[in-house]
């Protein structure tokens, strides 16, 4: 096949009459069909691209739509595949246009299983992998372990996704949290309460991202996200599709568990297995078993693991913590702070869409901002969702965190984002004492600045205790009872503290409390926020608007810490055996690329094993 891009058609070629608008509710399996593409004007311009005549395309599919909107007669950007009549043609049409970065051949994008287990593979006879964590990477590297013949058992201290969508409610509703069952914690992990988005910029020259699509369709998702430039799936459909990898998973032979927490780990010392080998020191630690804490039964229990997927998502502090007490290495790495920022929708849509807004393919518009501050800081714009809402996402006690999604209609009032400021280990905190308050006294003198594996003597955990730090801070703003500080934009580039609300409603449940940013974030994130809104507002019309709402804080953008990894085994360095992999683990950045660390750190694990197999069969011959 062939593959072409860059094909461009006005909007009102696209046919609309048969669907519904895309902002409106989808009800029905009809209602989420999108109309078919404009497939003999597409075939037209492809025949043009190729010089050739349009009876010569025998099929074409389309691989990508995007819209440009950057003039005022809007275009419709389309990628897609063609299959010509004959292979001698296809072939003379490549070599013709070897030099057109616009024609190209469709690469394979179907994903190969590296290693097959062995046909006497079971419980008894070997070790079965462990996954922790049940969130984006820990289901795909748990099902591309199970479709591979491995059968893993995953460990998610969470509950079930409905079971936890009603917990989260609990806190949204009743302002009452369970510290195992939330926005963080769960079947579906944190990007379950999102707005599902399924783009990303990591490098896949594998087109891995394109099994995670697939999965995900093949359990429920939308066709749409195969060819929309940004797809989403919105929480009440990932619900459904999660439930349906978990019982892929379990119908392959894995197993699930929920409500169970890894607590501690035990090693031995090895350098005889293919896991070890990759291990430096003379004494190569090797992952023995895993101590977990039942939270049904309250009891603990011992399971041996000598391949562990450490999926863990960025919440996990305590297994951060734990981890780092038996000298895991691990180092700070920079992430973000700030707030949601909420607009009416209808302005974002007129901002970018212009004469077009409301158009039902379009549906609500997004935006994506930034901004280089005096100050040195980078002002940015983080998980935009429109129509969305603003969410309660604490996953502890006396904290407020916030976080955006929206659902597969994404007709809610309101749009927001993330308005966030990079920050970096120069900027935790340094001192002991905060520490200790914030990460416990099992730490012991692994507070200092100085332990192993801290880069440039940054401590590995103090990014973390920033992160508590802030949350403290707004619980109590927020009136000690998981309301959220807030501020009106207007007021908030006047430098003034906000005492009622205006026009715009603020969607964060349990609710918010007026106040002065100021008092909630560190004045270079402040400073900076304020300098760059009304840049913003010449970039978007009416995103400096003084109705528009912030709510605090964001800080869990991505994972304060990163987990060492070596680049080919992807073992940790310091425990053979140990796969630090996701977004906890700092290797990724959202679903999608969590899904795809997930899938290569399976087949990593995969490889391990069956190389450790065959090395033991070695050895029983001699």
């Amino acid at each position: 096949m062939i593959r072409l891009s860059e094909l461009k058609l006005p909007l009102s070629v696209l046919p609309v009459e048969a669907r519904r608008a895309s902002d409106a509710p989808a009800e029905t399996e009809d209602d989420r069909k999108l109309a078919p593409h404009p497939v003999d004007a597409l075939r037209q311009l492809g025949a043009q691209a190729l010089g050739i005549s349009e009876s010569d395309i025998t099929a074409l599919t389309v691989f990508k739509r995007s819209f440009d909107a950057r003039k005022q007669n809007l275009l419709v950007v389309y990628i897609v595949d063609v299959s010509v009549s004959d292979d001698s043609l296809e072939k003379s049409l490549l070599a013709k246009h070897a030099k057109n970065s616009h024609i190209q051949a469709t690469p394979d994008m179907t994903w190969q299983p590296p290693v097959h287990a062995p046909e006497d593979w079971g419980q008894d006879k070997y070790v079965r992998p462990v996954v922790v964590g049940f969130g984006p990477c820990g289901i795909f590297a748990a099902l591309v372990l199970a479709q591979m013949g491995l059968k893993p058992i995953v460990i998610e201290r969470g509950t079930p996704v409905r079971q936890r969508t009603k917990d989260t409610w609990g806190l949204w509703r009743k302002h009452v949290l369970n510290p195992h069952s939330n926005v963080q914690f769960g079947e579906g992990g944190a990007g379950t309460f999102s707005d599902g988005k399924l783009y990303s910029q990591i490098k896949d020259p594998r087109h891995l991202g394109r099994k995670v699509m697939q999965e995900f369709v093949r359990f429920g998702a939308p066709e749409d996200i195969l060819f929309a430039a940004h797809p989403h799936i919105g929480t009440f459909k990932l619900v459904k599709v999660v439930e349906g990898l978990r019982e892929e998973i379990i119908r392959l032979g894995g197993e699930v568990r929920f409500e169970q927490r890894v607590i501690d780990i035990a090693y031995a010392t090895s350098s005889h297995t293919a896991s070890a080998s990759s291990i430096d020191g003379p004494n190569k630690r090797q992952i023995a078993t895993l101590r977990i804490q039942d939270y049904a039964t309250n009891e603990t229990y011992t399971l041996p693991a000598h391949h562990v997927v450490l999926a863990l998502g960025h919440s996990a502090r305590d297994t951060f913590t734990m981890l780092h007490r038996h000298a895991v290495a691990m180092q700070a790495k920079p992430f973000s702070i700030g707030v949601r920022i909420e607009h009416p929708q209808s302005v974002i849509d007129r901002a970018r869409w212009g004469q077009h807004a409301g158009h039902p393919l379009l549906g609500a518009a997004d935006y994506k901002l930034v901004h280089h501050a005096v100050n040195g800081r980078a002002v940015y714009s983080f998980c935009m969702c429109p129509g969305g809402t603003v969410v309660a996402a604490t996953s502890e006690v006396g904290r407020v965190v916030t976080n955006g999604m929206s659902q597969y209609s994404r007709n809610e009032r309101n749009a927001n984002a993330g308005l966030v400021v990079g920050i970096d280990p120069t900027d935790y905190p340094t001192d002991p004492v905060a520490y200790e308050a914030e990460l416990g006294q099992e730490l012991g003198n692994a507070v200092r600045h100085d332990t192993p594996h801290a880069t440039d003597t940054f401590h590995p955990l103090s990014g973390l205790v920033l992160q508590r730090q802030l949350e403290a801070t707004a619980y109590t703003l927020g009136g000690g009872n998981y309301e959220a500080p807030a501020q009106l934009v207007g007021d908030f580039i006047a430098n003034r503290a906000s005492s009622t609300l205006a026009s715009v409603e603020p969607s964060y449940k349990p609710g918010v409390k007026m106040v002065d940013l100021n008092d909630a974030l560190p004045s270079f994130v402040t400073d900076a926020m304020r300098e760059a809104l009304p840049v913003f507002g010449q970039k978007i019309k009416g995103f400096d608007m003084h109705d528009a709402v912030m709510t605090g804080v964001e800080t869990r953008t991505s994972s304060p810490l990163r987990i060492e990894r070596d680049d080919v085994s992807l073992q940790s360095p310091s425990m053979a055996g140990l796969y630090p992999a996701g977004e906890g683990a700092g290797y990724a950045g959202g679903i999608l690329s969590a899904g795809v660390d997930g899938i290569k750190v399976g087949e990593a694990v995969a490889r391990a094993i069956l190389s450790d197999i065959e090395n033991q069969a070695k050895s029983n011959v001699h």
